[in-house]
């Protein structure tokens, strides 16, 4: 199960003093501590564009409903030709997804350190595809709390890569309690596979009862 860190040095704006924009502060730490009581008020950490460690939540915030991804034929064909596993190589598909030659990479060494770290202490999980070969195609990862899993990045090597292990994503996540799969915001991309725009008062409703619920059993690594 994971371990749970001593208490954030930093005092984070409670959620009903969230202001009308998305951003909501700057400054602080990537520590896992911090990391988790951000998580837990329904903010994640992005750097914003003059390179200040922000602390956002959605006015609109996107989430895919787990009854509601949509799942094209295409895609079920591709599903086919992909091993699917679960926190088997969070390291590589992190670098995946920090690689910077992707288009609008954002992911810093600072951003990458920060969530192996806390995925050494049991808070983030990764999905992964692989090739016939045995090679690692695409993938995403995520921090897990409860019922929460609040999804930070995705990545493909091969067509259809990562939507494959999103859907498994998906699946893992249709028997949990208050389960509540967050995507940030809303792209033309998420949507596509069903992702939908709530409100966030709507947002933290739900993420006060995701967090508060246990973990099921399933095919993660701390149930192994």
């Amino acid at each position: 199960m994971p371990l749970e860190p001593p208490p954030t040095r930093w005092e984070f704006p409670e959620p009903d003093s969230y202001g009308p924009d998305d951003l909501v502060a700057v400054g602080a730490d990537l520590e896992p501590s911090t990391l988790l009581a951000a998580y837990r008020r329904g903010l994640f950490p992005m750097h914003t564009e003059d390179g200040v460690l922000g602390w956002w939540s959605p006015v609109k915030r996107g989430v895919i409903p787990t009854n509601g991804l949509i799942v094209s034929r295409s895609l079920r064909r591709s599903r086919r030709r992909y091993r699917v596993t679960f926190d088997q190589d969070l390291e590589g598909v992190i670098a995946g997804c920090a690689d910077p030659r992707r288009p609008r990479a954002w992911i810093s060494p600072e951003i990458v350190a920060a969530y192996l770290w806390l995925g050494e202490m049991g808070w983030v999980s990764s999905v992964e595809t692989w090739d016939e070969n045995g090679a690692l195609v695409g993938g995403l990862y995520g921090v897990r709390i409860g019922g929460l899993f609040a999804g930070e990045s995705m990545f493909s090597r091969e067509r259809d890569a990562s939507k494959v292990a999103l859907v498994a994503l998906v699946e893992a996540l249709v028997d949990q309690p208050a389960a509540l799969l967050d995507v940030q915001w809303v792209t033309d991309h998420l949507a596509s596979l069903g992702a939908v725009a709530i409100g966030r008062a709507d947002y933290l409703r739900r993420l006060r009862a995701a967090i508060d619920a246990p973990r099921v059993p399933g095919p993660w690594r701390d149930n192994a």
